[in-house]
């Protein structure tokens, strides 16, 4: 760690430890592409963007660490240079997306039923807590188990377990080629045909359903791409990776709406859900979004009779329920390992539940 960023640190953590002596909250914040997601958040900001760079790359091992605010565009930009990606494909939502919101967030793109997701690829982070201490977890070897869970917990904890300072992340080759067939289907034809594709040993790397096309990715050596393509056919083929970028980023005509837009997690194979409005299908049939006018009851309702969960993505209604609510056991869990890492309740309060 340089002098500057050590510099850095240390100024973060006199911050909080301020803040925790006066019992003021905190925002921590980053590049703003991700401010709308989560319930509204209040308090005194604590800017990360400075506390940027890569620490450590080693392009054989596969491994990377870099500090919260380096742009997410940078640090891709590094690892294609080596030939080499983010294997959870995490979408930016804006130029200024940096890898701690990104990490904090836990977005993974469509490529994240093939090669994991952002908490899988993640391998240790270095913490503030709500106590001003730093700590470290994990490691940046990727047979290292001590501390993977502490670290994963991280992931998509929107900031209120503590401030992320680094994070290291497992990283894969660039495929050789990429190819994408489409299909013309019903949703139940599409369900059906996704999970075939799924379970098949065919190098799939996306599965998509817009409601009248099923996209299959297809990534890897150039020969097992061809081969597979001329195996399952499609009405059209082409090496175009617009439709993916377009998806995972809500660049398609489906997100511009003044509607709710609901992210819902279910298992693959689930029936089409009963709730009105329009959907596009993902990784698989296992994420779907849905733009509609339902309310949130009716959402959460319908997630959990499919055993998955919802969440308000993008929407109006930030100070009520976003986030599938927590009961029992489950709910008892988040809170004492809020307890444990922010037992002030400094950290982005209320962004992911009223209570905490």
């Amino acid at each position: 760690m340089t002098a500057a960023s050590n510099d850095h640190t240390q100024s973060l953590q006199q911050r909080v430890a301020r803040a925790m002596v006066a019992k003021i909250p905190l925002l921590i914040t980053g590049g703003g592409s991700k401010a709308f997601y989560g319930r509204e958040a209040s308090g005194e900001p604590l800017g990360m963007n400075g506390h940027r760079g890569i620490v450590n790359y080693h392009p054989s091992e596969l491994v990377v660490t870099a500090r919260a605010g380096t742009p997410l565009s940078e640090l891709e930009q590094t690892l294609a240079e080596h030939g080499q990606m983010l294997a959870f494909e995490p979408p930016h939502f804006g130029a200024s997306a940096t890898l701690g919101g990104t990490i904090a967030c836990g977005f993974s793109g469509p490529r994240r039923p093939f090669a994991g997701s952002a908490r899988d690829c993640v391998l240790g982070c270095k913490i503030i807590n709500g106590r001003a201490e730093v700590l470290a977890f994990g490691g940046e070897v990727i047979k290292n188990v001590a501390g993977f869970d502490v670290s994963r917990l991280m992931v998509g904890a929107l900031g209120t377990l503590g401030v992320l300072l680094e994070i290291s992340l497992k990283v894969l080759p660039l495929p050789e080629t990429e190819l994408t067939c489409a299909f013309e289907l019903t949703v139940a034809e599409a369900l059906v045909k996704m999970t075939a594709l799924a379970s098949g040993p065919l190098p799939v790397s996306g599965l998509s359903y817009d409601g009248r096309l099923l996209y299959v990715r297809l990534s890897g050596a150039e020969r097992a791409v061809k081969t597979a393509a001329a195996r399952i056919g499609g009405a059209a083929a082409t090496a175009d990776s617009a439709y993916w970028r377009d998806l995972n980023e809500h660049r398609l005509d489906f997100f511009a709406t003044e509607l709710n837009i609901w992210r819902l997690s279910v298992p693959p194979a689930a029936e089409p859900l009963a709730l009105a409005g329009d959907w596009i299908y993902d990784w698989g049939g296992g994420l779907r979004w849905l733009k509609t006018a339902e309310p949130a009851e009716a959402v959460f309702a319908a997630a959990e009779q499919a055993r998955g969960h919802a969440l308000l993505f993008k929407g109006k209604e930030r100070g009520s329920e976003v986030f599938q609510p927590l009961t029992g056991k489950l709910r008892q869990l988040n809170q004492r390992g809020k307890q444990a890492f922010d037992p002030y309740g400094l950290f982005n309060p209320h962004r992911m539940y009223q209570d905490w």
